[in-house]
């Protein structure tokens, strides 16, 4: 894999770091979660109703599982082994949290609040804060 990325310069571990290894943590395990248990977590954590049309439900859980453990896998070896790319991953973290946060509550609110919708209001911030601290490394 490190034959996909050119060489740089070995980057010292920093707090921001260190943060995005935990974030791909946060996406993996989830996203395993959503990929094999047997419901995606749809109904035992989420508690959507699966009562109608619960294998679409299940086959989007899984779908958005692959994601995660793909993009999860990737911050955690930007944090490990590719720690100049850190910036730019907590920039593209910043905004996918910070877009799943205006979906679930402007632009396509519901009724119904998984548990990712309350944890995107506490990472837009976080986020926020380890990529500042990230940039003013850098300069």
């Amino acid at each position: 894999m490190t034959a996909l990325l050119p060489r740089s310069e070995p980057v010292a571990a920093s707090a921001s770091s260190r943060f995005l290894v935990l974030c791909g943590v946060l996406a993996v395990v989830p996203g395993m979660i959503h990929v094999f248990l047997p419901d995606g977590g749809a109904g035992v954590i989420a508690g959507i109703d699966l009562s109608r049309d619960a294998a679409r439900t299940v086959s989007m859980f899984a779908w958005a599982g692959a994601t995660q453990i793909a993009w999860g896998g990737m911050m955690l070896a930007i944090g490990l082994f590719h720690r100049a790319l850190v910036p730019l991953a907590l920039v593209l973290l910043l905004l996918e949290k910070t877009l799943h946060a205006l979906s679930f509550w402007v632009l396509k609110p519901g009724d119904h609040h998984p548990p990712e919708s309350y944890a995107v209001l506490v990472a837009v911030p976080v986020i926020a804060l380890f990529l500042a601290l990230a940039l003013r490394r850098r300069g």
